[in-house]
């Protein structure tokens, strides 16, 4: 026994004996345990991470149903606008509403054609200048609403690993705190403040994943609702030239 002893083995067999004590029922937790039994410092990292997730996905949940709507609506305003229908009718139905979307740049354009005409515009290009800015702002604003809060996405995504962390580090000084204050390393003292330890990990992950992924697609999405109303600009902006022109010529014929 002295050579076990002097080799070490008692003392293993001794911590050993101290540590088995510990697999029963009675030392099963609940994740509510671990966040009522946390301390302070990680139990706030804890409720923001908690809200950070639960705002992520109120927010992604909004951005699916506004973006759906959205193609829905350019869907049905490119099919009403190249049926040919009158651009005077077309602009009478949709200036009494709100417009969005496509149509907030059509309404924007007309409105602008039929301001300047009114006042007797003489430039025709600018006139045309005017018109492109007009649906420039509106297709800025258009492209705020659809990017609005996506910001918080990208940041809860880069951020809430690294709040994860910071209470991680906390629960796990809390457990060598722990060791140090009951002089022992046994399981029972240190397992709590590695268990919320890592729970608050989990919760920055939980937070972060989600909020990474849907900034991403919204994103792509955001770029092609974009790309197709810039797309329609363009367009629409050659049809109005040519009516410019058209005007112009008339108006030099007849004077």
């Amino acid at each position: 026994m002295d050579g076990m002893a002097l080799f070490g083995i008692a003392p293993a067999m001794a911590q050993g004996v101290e540590v088995s004590g510990l697999g029963g029922p009675e030392a099963s937790v609940t994740l509510l345990d671990l966040f009522v039994q946390a301390g302070t410092v990680v139990k706030l990292v804890m409720i923001g991470l908690i809200i950070a997730s639960i705002w992520s996905w109120a927010i992604i949940l909004d951005k699916i149903f506004l973006y759906a709507r959205t193609k829905r609506q350019l869907n049905r305003f490119e099919n009403v606008f190249w049926s040919g229908q009158s651009l005077e009718e077309l602009y009478r139905s949709l200036s009494d509403r709100t417009p969005t979307g496509l149509a907030a740049l059509f309404v924007a354009a007309m409105r602008e054609w039929k301001k300047s005409y009114e006042r007797g515009a003489s430039s025709p290009i600018g006139l045309q200048m005017r018109i492109e800015k007009a649906m420039d702002v509106a297709l800025v604003r258009e492209s705020e609403k659809l990017e609005k809060r996506l910001m918080f996405l990208a940041t809860t995504g880069s951020a809430a690993p690294f709040i994860g962390l910071f209470g991680t580090v906390i629960g796990i000084m809390t457990s060598f705190q722990a060791i140090a204050g009951s002089q022992s390393t046994n399981l029972a003292v240190v397992a709590p403040g590695i268990a919320e330890a890592l729970l608050a990990t989990a919760l920055g992950l939980l937070a972060a994943i989600p909020a990474v992924i849907a900034y991403n697609k919204f994103s792509s999405d955001v770029g092609k609702i974009t790309g197709r109303m810039e797309a329609f600009a363009d367009e629409f902006s050659a049809i109005l030239s040519r009516q410019i022109d058209e005007k112009s010529r008339q108006g030099a014929r007849a004077g």
